[in-house]
């Protein structure tokens, strides 16, 4: 006992001294080292120490593996984080800094242990509970999943009723979040007609294409907005019906999600409060008004991942298995989910093909996770791969059509190259002047001078734009070769190069500016670029209630949820990414395998972000739907699945 006190003194002092590392506090932490709160801090730290270290952990050293690794993952992205937001970037060389990161790692992963250890046994002590139950009751035990219908001639009349219900009620439940997206859309006439949005609709308007953007969206936004425009001879009516369309479509797939979590036996309470989040959550709002493509992205990721639930849950009911069957065994099985699998798996195809028409990064995602999910769900090997290849051909073929059949312009290649570019424009603008003239003439050729001067450190885009794909097409090899070169003798500059235009996503403390003095169409950013607001040209802002488009520009343009403790982590990608790691790393804990596979989906699409131009909202807005699933998918129940 007295040495688990000693333990808990020391690992308390620790965590004191280690805690200003990961605070946003400037200077040398005078303020906070010379402060009565650190004597505070030291206390609750060794009152949670010592309890956590009395009640003693089981198991093996392998247990500790998943929280070690979240400890020492959350610690340096704190850490690192700070000192990204303090200073611009990370002094690797500074030991205290590291000393901190251990002390940091070691109280996390004793934490988050303890955490995960005492929600398996809450589970597991209601879980037996409602076994109990059902056994005083005479009922089967069984794990809350969707019953398969037995075999039978034909749908009955209750279930034809309960069918025709069902319909009612998604139909009901999306007009109510529509009406909660109305007073939004009539405060913001004719929507956030923004990020691009001008770009997309010149497309269709010049017959200009290109592949920069998801042709299937150019084709959709600058259709819509361009048949109205002649037909009314107004921007904005068309602008209005874009986002009217998406608005209904964003209210449908919402409210799906909430019938299907029905079927999961989700409660009534639970059912209204999903209802209301879907249709008042400020930043699913704001998305599901804007013409930009990642409103719709989320959706179909959404229900990309509810029917992934399913088919890692039952497999057999999407995928049947290849094997010698009994007599009579397979015309049983084709009559009870014949229906149910192939309704399925074309709503999951289509799911997917669209995600993948919408944005460039969830091809790239979606392939790595058919490798995955092929590996998690072995037994059904063949059929798993068949089936998702299928759909990655039939992508392929929709999206060559397009391309071909309007013409676009797929040359460009600066997207792919956006942490390259930006990692050698950082060294440019920081070592200018010790490079020599021979490295300096060959990233001119792809990058002009001009371009290099206008580098800022939290987004790649103003030197991107500039990038000259005809010399990369060209000769490829000199700009690769002295992008290695220049890694292996600045890897700290590269480091903090990408971390600048990507720590927003994994680190929950900082304010999303990164457009802080860019000029667009109708005002200059300032402090806060959390959401683009806007309606660009040729579109104009009508705005029918004042005060509700008030509030909503403060929440995009300006410090003013960020002043609210608490709620303002709701509105952190940074912060609901953790939230996610954390109910995916007790899910892997648990050895709840199957349960994971569909939230590795959306995980393998945030690490494509990462490598992107910059960090901003729209890129991760698919957290906010993805993390009450998980949540729902940790409380639902606690049983293994064997693979």
């Amino acid at each position: 006992m007295r040495n688990k006190n000693l333990a808990a003194a020391a690992l308390a002092f620790a965590g004191t001294c280690a805690l200003p590392f990961m605070l946003h506090i400037k200077g040398d932490h005078l303020g906070y080292t010379n402060s009565a709160v650190s004597v505070f801090v030291f206390l609750f730290l060794f009152w949670l120490m010592k309890r956590i270290l009395r009640s003693g952990f089981r198991g093996s050293l392998k247990r500790w593996f998943l929280p070690g690794g979240f400890g020492l993952l959350f610690s340096l992205c704190m850490v690192f984080g700070t000192r990204l937001d303090l200073k611009g970037s990370v002094p690797f060389k500074e030991m205290g800094m590291w000393a901190a990161i251990a002390a940091l790692a070691v109280i996390s992963a004793i934490v988050v242990r303890y955490c995960w250890d005492l929600l398996g046994k809450t589970g597991g002590r209601k879980a037996a509970e409602d076994g109990k139950h059902r056994e005083a009751s005479g009922e089967k035990q069984v794990c809350h999943r969707p019953a398969v219908r037995k075999a039978d001639r034909g749908p009955s009349r209750g279930e034809q009723e309960k069918k025709e219900k069902g319909w009612q009620c998604l139909v009901l439940r999306a007009g109510t979040i529509l009406l909660c997206y109305l007073p939004v859309f009539l405060a913001v006439y004719p929507g956030f007609f923004v990020y691009d949005a001008q770009d997309e609709y010149m497309q269709v308007v010049t017959r200009n294409f290109s592949t920069h953007h998801p042709l299937l969206h150019v084709l959709l936004l600058g259709g819509i907005i361009q048949l109205v425009y002649k037909l009314t001879d107004s921007y904005n009516l068309g602008i209005a019906c874009y986002t009217i369309f998406q608005m209904t479509v964003m209210s449908f797939l919402f409210a799906w999600c909430v019938e299907k979590l029905k079927e999961r036996g989700l409660g009534k309470a639970g059912r209204i409060c999903l209802t209301l989040y879907f249709g008042l959550c400020p930043v699913l709002v704001m998305f599901s008004l804007c013409s930009a493509k990642d409103g719709l992205f989320t959706g179909m990721l959404l229900v990309m991942v509810l029917l992934l639930q399913d088919l890692c849950r039952e497999p057999d009911k999407f995928l049947p298995r290849i094997r010698k069957k009994r007599k009579g065994q397979e015309e049983e099985n084709r009559k009870s989910t014949g229906l149910y699998r192939y309704s399925s798996a074309l709503v999951l195809a289509g799911a997917s093909l669209m995600m993948m028409l919408l944005r460039h990064n969830g091809v790239y995602a979606f392939l790595v996770f058919i490798v995955i999910l092929v590996l998690g769900l072995r037994r059904y090997f063949l059929q798993t791969a068949v089936y998702f290849g299928a759909v990655v051909i039939l992508y392929g073929a929709l999206n060559s059509a397009l391309t071909l059949g309007f013409g676009a312009d797929d040359s460009e290649n600066q997207e792919m190259l956006t942490v390259p570019i930006s990692q050698m424009a950082r060294v440019y603008a920081d070592e200018k002047d010790g490079l020599s003239a021979k490295d300096k003439e060959i990233l001119y050729k792809y990058l002009p001078k001009e371009a290099l001067e206008r580098y800022t450190p939290k987004v790649s885009d103003g030197v991107k734009i500039h990038f000259n794909n005809d010399a990369f097409k060209e000769d490829k090899g000199s700009f690769l070769r002295l992008w290695l070169q220049w890694g292996m003798t600045h890897p700290f500059t590269y480091l903090n190069a990408w971390f600048m235009t990507s720590y927003g996503f994994w680190y929950p403390d900082t304010v999303i500016d990164v457009y802080r003095g860019n000029s667009v169409f109708t005002y200059t950013y300032g402090d806060s670029s959390y959401f683009g607001y806007e309606v660009e040209q040729p579109g104009t802002r009508e705005s029918k209630i004042p005060w509700l488009d008030e509030l909503y520009r403060k929440m995009s343009l300006e410090i003013a949820q960020q002043k609210i403790p608490v709620v303002s982590m709701l509105f952190s990608p940074g912060f609901l990414f953790w939230v996610m790691a954390f109910g995916m790393g007790f899910l892997c804990y648990q050895e709840r395998w199957r349960s994971v596979l569909p939230f590795v989906l959306p995980l393998l699409v945030w690490l494509t972000v990462i490598l992107g131009p910059t960090y901003l909202v729209r890129y991760v807005v698919f957290l906010w739907v993805v993390v009450p699933l998980l949540i729902l998918e940790i409380q639902e129940n606690y049983v293994k699945f064997d693979n």
